[in-house]
């Protein structure tokens, strides 16, 4: 299923990857919008509702170094649909009407997440060697669009169910993962039957300086993201917009992002690097988040979304693509992958928690707001070095 594949293969393939890429942010977008309704249910401290925020994206950072092992052992394909198995069971189990079950669920969903997000990106240089930015750009807009979708469908489910929190969760997460399941497994198959070719080598990346430029803008990027998917719409009905309204201003970030994403491919082909678009989302996020802040409500709240969703979106599908272009191989790119992601994911597990307890402790977002603008300078440092056209020396 490379980039020589029969049209049809290559059609297939591109669709199993979109329907996964869409089941891979929505689990955990829809839970923002429906902090409020899991608070006041289960009687969360501002502490408990950070940690709640913050453990997928602890999962992410760890199974990151665990995905490439298991890639290794049993196969990248086969471990992406063993994770989507596993994502099935996590939402099952936060309907469960207990707050262990939405913990544990939440780490199950998180493992899987993770197990997935660190092995797409090889399979992506290995089934699609002769359209890595292109085919990057539409796995990432797929992401961005299924962050979407959970964080609009949220609210609505909510009070079409009857539900306060836990049947919406599940809506939004097993039906895809399904249809995931059903799509990606001709894949496997077909994998299954392939001749063996050349074992993965693995590859060591942790001295390498454009690694790790990668990787702290990546890890600046996931900061900035997670804690905009779980306080955004906290943070905007502090402004004065409803549980609906802030639930649509999210979706209207990562909807933005969508168009930014797909944009990418057309723009790199018309620069010499990446700097360029690396130092402009960190200026657009930089102002969204402080347009969130400070800017008259409602009005100046939207606008600031739309600026946010810009340097949001446009700003992962940067982070993915750099691990892509830095790299020659497909052992390589797993490599810089599970370093960028483990190590970006664990770091950006800081923000959505740092955040509920800067809250806290200031009584409003000004405090957290001035963290959050000192990350984005981080990203912009970051991007000024991982921009520059030089491949990883692994």
């Amino acid at each position: 299923m490379g980039s020589g594949a029969r049209p049809g293969l290559a059609f297939g393939a591109l669709l199993a990857l979109g329907l996964v890429a869409l089941d891979l942010r929505a689990p955990v977008t829809a839970t923002g919008p429906l902090l409020a309704r899991i608070r006041a249910d289960l009687g969360l401290s501002g502490a408990a509702v950070g940690v709640l925020t913050s453990l997928p994206v602890l999962c992410l950072g760890v199974f990151a170094f665990v995905g490439p092992v298991l890639g290794r052992r049993w196969g990248e394909a086969r471990v992406v649909l063993a994770s989507l198995v596993l994502l099935v069971a996590g939402a099952a189990l936060r309907l469960i009407p207990a707050a262990w079950a939405l913990f544990a669920g939440t780490i199950l969903v998180g493992a899987a997440i993770g197990l997935a997000n660190v092995l797409l990106p090889g399979l992506i240089r290995r089934r699609f060697a002769g359209a890595v930015a292109g085919v990057t750009a539409f796995y990432s807009a797929c992401l961005t669009l299924g962050g979407a979708g959970g964080s609009a469908l949220a609210a609505p489910l909510a009070e079409a169910t009857g539900s306060s929190w836990r049947a919406p969760l599940a809506l939004v997460a097993i039906p895809l993962s399904v249809a995931a399941i059903a799509a990606w497994w001709p894949g496997v198959r077909a994998d299954a039957r392939q001749p063996g070719g050349t074992p993965p080598v693995r590859v060591r990346l942790w001295r390498d300086a454009t690694a790790w430029r990668v990787t702290v803008f990546f890890a600046a990027q996931a900061l900035l993201a997670y804690v905009v998917f779980g306080w955004l719409p906290t943070m905007a009905q502090d402004r004065g917009i409803g549980e609906t309204g802030s639930g649509l201003l999210l979706s209207l970030t990562s909807l933005v992002g969508v168009a930014g994403a797909a944009l990418l491919p057309s723009v790199y082909r018309r620069l010499p690097d990446q700097r360029g678009p690396a130092v402009l989302v960190a200026l657009l996020s930089g102002a969204g988040l402080a347009g969130v802040v400070l800017a008259p409500a409602p009005a100046g709240v939207w606008v600031a979304g739309v600026l946010l969703g810009l340097g949001q979106g446009a700003g992962f599908a940067i982070a993915l693509s750099l691990i892509g272009l830095r790299t020659r191989t497909g052992d390589q790119t797993a490599a810089l992958s599970s370093m960028a992601q483990g190590v970006g994911f664990l770091l950006a597990t800081i923000g959505p928690f740092g955040a509920g307890l800067l809250h806290d402790a200031s009584g409003g977002w000004r405090v957290p707001l001035v963290a959050l603008l000192v990350v984005c300078a981080v990203q912009l440092a970051a991007g000024l070095g991982a921009g520059r056209v030089r491949e990883v020396a692994g």
